[in-house]
């Protein structure tokens, strides 16, 4: 039986499909997205009837890691960590990184395994984005309305307590919103309050620059992420008065690390000059 027309222009497209991955980058940009998001889709999708068994666990995070972790092979993007004594103590505390692009959810399934006990607060938007949101429900998210300051800091209030009786890691991205500009942005006070109230350390963990990725450009090449996780930063004894001294202390920390380690990479790959530069 002949071919129809359509299975003719399915085999062309997929025959097209190198020629254009290498030879335009706007094409490679969303390319790599559908296959990042679309894997992520479908792994929730496989996940939810198990997370089903045991809803609310933060052992779903671990499991939903270990079956995602292949996604940054497929994209070209390899993780260095440093610090892994930092991050893998058996302490309760408020994880702080820096927002760079949805891409950090992959640098925190790199993590999961190490950090293993660990949940972390997203925007209520993401609750939406079925069935991903649903499977992150499951798995022990917190969701915030950004939009409502007062209940925001309210679920933040309660989950750093939880965290502090039940001995896991709380992860908030304080700059709030995603930015890729080759600088930590100021922080909320949010996780710092939270961090206080419940007499939590604080642990920063800073992701070096996504020289690779451009949204303007739509440019997304191959690249390297230093994450690095730095000492316990104590908050015993400390006010509410402390809030500013104890944000501007973490974002000057974890600011060296980023410089440092993107200058690094700079050095290393001469493809991040223009970006980092």
């Amino acid at each position: 039986m002949a071919p129809s027309s359509f299975e003719l222009i399915l085999v062309g497209f997929i025959l097209l499909l190198p020629f254009l991955y290498e030879t335009s980058r706007t094409f490679r940009y969303y390319f790599k997205f559908i296959v990042y998001y679309g894997i992520v889709t479908f792994t929730a999708t496989i996940l939810i009837p198990i997370f089903l068994l045991r809803p609310r666990s933060l052992k779903n995070l671990v499991l939903s890691s270990y079956l995602c972790n292949h996604i940054s092979f497929l994209l070209g993007l390899r993780w260095e960590l440093r610090g892994r004594e930092h991050l893998n103590q058996d302490v309760a505390c408020i994880i702080v990184a820096n927002h760079q692009s949805s891409l950090d959810l992959l640098g925190m399934f790199y993590l999961w395994p190490i950090m293993d006990r660990c949940t972390a607060v997203a925007k209520k938007e993401v609750f939406y984005a079925w069935p991903f949101g649903l499977a992150a429900w499951l798995s022990g998210l917190i969701f915030i309305d950004r939009l409502n300051s007062e209940k925001a800091r309210s679920v933040i209030n309660t989950a750093s307590k939880q965290s502090k009786d039940k001995k896991f890691k709380l992860w908030i991205f304080p700059e709030g919103t995603r930015h890729n500009t080759g600088e930590i942005h100021p922080f909320k006070k949010g996780a710092f309050y939270a961090a206080i109230n419940a007499e939590l350390p604080i642990l920063p963990v800073v992701f070096s620059s996504y020289y690779f990725l451009s949204n303007e450009e739509k440019r997304f090449d191959s690249g390297q992420v230093v994450i690095t996780t730095l000492p316990l930063i104590s908050t015993k004894g400390l006010t509410k008065d402390d809030v500013e001294s104890l944000m501007e202390k973490t974002r000057n920390v974890m600011s060296k690390a980023f410089h440092a380690t993107s200058t690094e990479i700079q050095r290393a790959l001469p493809s991040a000059r223009s970006y980092i530069e």
